[in-house]
């Protein structure tokens, strides 16, 4: 559903995906009432400041629920946020996971949900800009990333950690995942975007076929976020010419 189709929905002002995405960048920066700790998928979490709230979108418990996690395989999660999936991951058998995120207060996030639930033996958290720390050789059997889908213009600057989140300004780091993503894959690994309405999925597309890919919606389901509903959709990224 894109935003114009949100305008139609009976009860629905209509608005730009950037003015909800500034909503929500707000929303999840602001501290009174935020909790330190919440409950998802069964579990207990920390959550810290500075850091992307799974409590306030059903984006990380939908995406983990629907992730095939390759028993005994590579798994690795972009934009790790509080852990969750890359944590999940390890519980659901996964022998090694690696989770990134270029904001500080993510990895460390990630590190105490990593010991909290007794994977720290199969979980590497890194700083870092998508793949950029991680050695040129590495290849992994899923690659996933929540991705910061609402579009921002290129000279757009993120003022606050929540704000990365969300913008993806000129779509660069889009085109970055698509490009990089693809090549870190094993023989027969997979490559998953997790995407909602409030982002533009023709230039997605577009930018995919450019590259020789397609972008395959696996899952999808509707959710209100904020007082908007909002799709949220697992795509797979393959290559067109794959059989």
């Amino acid at each position: 559903m894109s935003t114009g189709e949100l305008s139609r929905v009976p009860g629905v002002v209509q608005q730009s995906s950037f003015d909800v995405g500034m909503r929500l960048a707000q929303r999840h920066g602001e501290l009174e009432g935020r909790p330190a700790e919440f409950d998802l998928l069964g579990l207990r979490w920390d959550l810290l400041p500075e850091v992307f709230a799974p409590i306030h979108t059903a984006s990380t418990e939908l995406f983990a629920r629907w992730l095939p996690y390759p028993s005994g395989g590579k798994f690795i999660e972009i934009g790790c946020g509080a852990g969750v999936i890359a944590v999940n991951a390890a519980l659901h058998g996964c022998t090694s996971v690696s989770a990134v995120d270029i904001v500080p207060a993510a990895v460390r996030n990630t590190e105490l949900n990593a010991a909290r639930h007794g994977v720290t033996d199969r979980v590497r958290v890194l700083g870092s800009d998508i793949f950029d720390a991680l050695d040129p050789d590495e290849r992994f059997d899923v690659v996933f990333w929540n991705s910061n889908v609402v579009p921002a213009p290129a000279d757009f600057n993120c003022t606050i950690p929540t704000q990365r989140a969300i913008f993806d300004p000129g779509y660069a780091a889009h085109k970055r995942y698509l490009r990089e993503g693809i090549a870190r894959l094993t023989e027969n690994g997979r490559l998953f975007l997790g995407f909602n309405s409030l982002g533009d999925i023709a230039r997605l597309r577009a930018l995919a076929a450019r590259m020789g890919l397609r972008a395959t919606e696996m899952q999808r389901a509707t959710h209100r976020t904020g007082n908007a509903p909002v799709t949220f959709q697992l795509l797979e990224i393959t290559a067109t010419n794959r059989l």
